[in-house]
């Protein structure tokens, strides 16, 4: 198996990426290759500088950049030769089982659907958040952020991919997915919610427990959690918040320690034929490490086949 990293991506690229990709390279098997995308010169005199063997990677040269500050839709045509458009290429061939960056969000999720394209049947493709629950297992939030305005049969797809990716990721057995609500009740929500909440309801393919609410999510009462991309976000950045306020104010807790985003790594984009796994852009060697270590474990799992085999 061969996964592909985007070096040039993230705030603290190269150097964080390639201690990343150092420390991965000690915990996957030995017949995982890491394949370092970025420029040769710089990622080589690079690993050497950090104490890493170059017969321990495959580097391939992509020496231009997508910024944070270049537009996600033009970038990739308008930089053939970045680490991302490479990297895409790459997955696309089959040459890569997986593809990784901290880079530019936008691009990877334009890159994931123009060039890897979406499963047939999936409406829109999402990304997701881990959510550490007070029991010690994890569940999932999604979508986080790609889809800020959805209808109801988008929730309901939504659902569907969750649940395929706590099962087949995190070896959940038939996944409790919950709809994140203002109350429990059926009757309570929104148009988008009311209506998503029957498409749920009425369906064998997931094990929906109805409605969850917001002061919920963290006590394990679902191992997927729905809800649109603009309500996940601020979710999300709202635990990220909590996390850094009580880091801020020096209080040590075991539980919340688990809020800190390098535990994760990274998140798979789900929807899509290949394995396109987006990492956090503050992202710093361990994150990276774990996020080339997540995305092992989502190409090893087969998701995107499974997902493909349950959409056709």
């Amino acid at each position: 198996m061969k996964i592909g990293i985007d070096v040039l991506g993230g705030d603290f690229a190269p150097e964080a990426t390639l201690s990343g990709a150092i420390l991965a390279k000690k915990e996957l098997p030995d017949d995982v290759t890491i394949v370092l995308l970025g420029d040769r010169d710089q990622i080589s005199s690079g690993l050497l500088s950090l104490g890493g063997n170059l017969a321990d990677f495959e580097i391939v040269h992509a020496p231009d950049c997508i910024t944070m500050e270049d537009h996600p839709t033009r970038a990739i045509p308008q930089k053939p030769n970045s680490s991302i458009a490479v990297g895409f290429d790459l997955l696309a061939k089959k040459e890569i089982q997986a593809f990784a960056s901290t880079g530019n969000t936008g691009a990877m999720l334009v890159g994931a659907i123009y060039k890897i394209n979406t499963i047939p049947g999936v409406i829109r493709p999402c990304i997701t958040s881990t959510l550490p629950q007070i029991d010690g297992s994890k569940s999932i939030l999604l979508d986080v952020g790609s889809n800020a305005d959805c209808k109801a049969d988008v929730l309901y797809q939504f659902a569907v991919l969750g649940a395929l990716y706590a099962q087949n990721v995190y070896g959940i057995e038939n996944p409790r997915v919950a709809l994140l609500n203002i109350g429990e009740e059926e009757s309570k929500g929104n148009l988008l919610t009311l209506a998503a909440h029957k498409l749920m309801a009425d369906s064998d393919d997931i094990n929906f427990i109805g409605n969850i609410e917001g002061r919920d999510i963290f006590f394990g009462k679902a191992d997927v959690v729905v809800c649109d991309g603009f309500t996940g976000n601020v979710v999300l950045k709202e635990a990220e918040g909590i996390y850094s306020l009580m880091k801020m104010r020096g209080i040590q807790d075991e539980y919340f320690d688990r809020f800190n985003y390098e535990n994760y790594g990274g998140t798979p984009i789900l929807g899509v034929k290949g394995n396109v796994i987006i990492g956090h852009g503050i992202s710093n060697s361990i994150a990276v490490k774990n996020m080339i270590l997540h995305s092992f474990e989502v190409a090893q799992s087969g998701l995107a086949a499974k997902v493909n085999e349950a959409f056709s």
